[in-house]
């Protein structure tokens, strides 16, 4: 990881400073962003620690679908300065504030997007989201985007959603991954929070049914 405790302070006054005049995080969460909202995005950069060599993502291609203000997409850039991430929202004031947080912030690896996922006409390594929708809306807006993998926040049900993507889908068991953040951030708040990995190809280390 790249960034320091000096970083993500000026990263959560930003987000402070922008939310007070566009509301992209709820008012009543705002003094939690650092635990609930950086904190959380992180979990994907723990995710690809755990089962992935170092540097898998030099040089990739990052789509973060409905980044709202700039999550998870933000964070892992600040992580992850040799990828090139482009943060896409079809909601113009939160690219506004997206746009705004990175380019203060130096993240010449980012590239903010005012659009729809399907009027991009491009192709990526890997897609990142955060709890969008459904993993079965989710799925059909990135499908033959990506190169590598989805990686999805999501809480709840996620093995019932699991279960319905495979079947809608035809995907298979292999190419489908859910961790647990708990098992790296000991807090209630991630006791019912996922990465969820959705695979182009089989997944490594393999995914057993």
């Amino acid at each position: 990881m790249n960034s320091s405790e000096k970083d993500y302070e000026a990263l959560v006054g930003l987000y402070k400073d922008w939310n007070s005049r566009i509301n992209v995080i709820s008012r009543k969460d705002i003094e939690n962003i650092y635990s609930h909202h950086i904190l959380h995005s992180l979990a994907i950069a723990e995710y690809l620690r755990r089962f992935y060599p170092e540097g898998v993502w030099d040089g990739a291609s990052v789509l973060d679908l409905g980044t709202g203000g700039g999550f998870p997409g933000i964070p892992l850039a600040m992580n992850f300065p040799a990828a090139h991430f482009v943060l896409c929202d079809s909601v113009g004031k939160k690219i506004t504030v997206a746009s705004a947080v990175s380019e203060a912030m130096g993240l010449d690896n980012v590239e903010c997007v005012n659009a729809r996922a399907e009027s991009l006409g491009r192709t990526f390594d890997w897609v990142v989201s955060r709890a969008v929708t459904t993993l079965e809306n989710f799925y059909p807006w990135v499908k033959g985007r990506f190169n590598r993998s989805i990686l999805y926040l999501k809480g709840g049900d996620v093995e019932t959603e699991m279960q319905e993507l495979s079947r809608k889908y035809h995907i298979e068991s292999g190419k489908m991954r859910a961790w647990s953040i708990k098992e790296w951030l000991d807090d209630d708040y991630f006791a019912e929070k996922f990465v969820i990995e959705i695979g182009k190809d089989y997944l490594c280390p393999p995914v057993f049914e």
